[in-house]
């Protein structure tokens, strides 16, 4: 991996020269890159996409927009990124209006290009050349390819480039004009762990950098691992709103494993009033209900060892962000 790979990424290279500092403009709130209000959206006369929208997104933070497909995730940032208009309500795109302001906002924004934004008939390298070429400050490409790993598939042309390869140039392109803001589309879609490890450093070293970072994913653990904030979408609304952390705290549940279709009544018994024991997949059992302490964790081994139960894994699990998504927008297939 190359060290410092974005070295005074903070400083007045930032903005590109002829673009305006957000404080500069007047009655613009310089903490928050994005920030949505009341977003209405419906096409063509039919089913409303966006209802009343609204989150922020702050400088120096990653937020993670999650949803299920169709939640309205796509037109909200097609709507930040000046790609489509809403029918009502206010975007702020640092300070400025993502429509009228494009040519203002172009320099200061990255976006992860997809199939149709990159030139399929020159090799990866250079694509990403040739976008470093239109920034005034642009990254070091060598270095930036060098650290998604570019470098093993630097002369594929980008038509013949697999799933994960292109998620990899998509990202580098991105971040090759150092942004201010950055829109990441599913950036680790289709790589292996090694790459996705590598896609999340460098995440982390822009939004250590000062730029804020907005990322749609349905991988919960990405949201989980590299988000501040996460905002959930559903049905074009904000369902909820929070830190990973905030999101899943809560009372802990125990679990632990033993054979199959074990009778738990007298177990449930056993324990303080409240208590559910489920078995939640063959052969693995979950204790709700109660708050988990030490003599929940005795209850359970004490049972296990009269009942002749051999129980691995006893201990608390809290619950997931994936968890709470489930629990937010169903677990029906759309």
């Amino acid at each position: 991996m190359v060290p410092g790979l974005l070295p005074g990424l903070v400083d007045s290279t930032l903005v590109a020269i002829g673009s305006p500092s957000p404080a500069a403009l007047p009655g613009v709130r310089t903490d928050a890159a994005v920030e949505v209000t009341d977003l209405r959206k419906a096409y063509g006369g039919g089913p409303t996409v966006l209802d009343g929208l609204s989150f922020r997104a702050e400088r120096g933070r990653v937020t993670a927009l999650l949803g299920p497909n169709g939640a309205g995730k796509t037109t909200t940032v097609g709507i930040c990124e000046g790609l489509r208009r809403p029918d009502s309500g206010t975007v702020r795109v640092l300070g400025l209006d993502p429509v009228a302001d494009a040519a203002r906002l172009r320099p200061r924004v990255g976006v992860m290009l997809q199939d149709g934004g990159l030139p399929s008939g020159v090799g990866a390298l250079e694509a990403l050349r040739h976008l470093a070429g239109l920034h005034t400050h642009p990254l070091n490409v060598d270095a930036l390819a060098e650290r998604l790993g570019l470098t093993s598939f630097a002369r594929t042309r980008v038509r013949r480039l697999s799933g994960g390869q292109r998620q990899r140039l998509a990202t580098a392109c991105a971040l090759v004009g150092r942004p201010e803001l950055v829109f990441l589309d599913e950036p680790s879609a289709g790589l292996d762990p090694q790459a996705r490890l590598a896609v999340w450093d460098v995440v982390r070293e822009v939004r250590a950098a000062g730029v804020a970072v907005v990322l749609t994913t349905h991988l919960m653990e990405e949201a989980e691992r590299l988000a501040d904030e996460v905002v959930v979408v559903d049905h074009g609304r904000v369902v909820a709103t929070g830190s990973p952390d905030a999101l899943t705290r809560g009372p802990a549940s125990l679990t632990f494993r033993s054979r199959p279709a074990l009778d738990t009544r007298s177990l449930a018994r056993a324990l303080p009033v409240g208590a559910e024991v489920a078995e939640a997949e063959p052969g693995r059992y979950l204790v709700s209900g109660i708050e988990v302490d030490p003599r929940v964790v005795a209850t359970v081994t004490n049972w296990c060892a009269s009942h002749d139960v051999l129980a691995e894994g006893v201990g608390p699990v809290r619950r997931t962000l994936e968890d709470v998504f489930l629990d937010l927008t169903g677990r029906t297939l759309r």
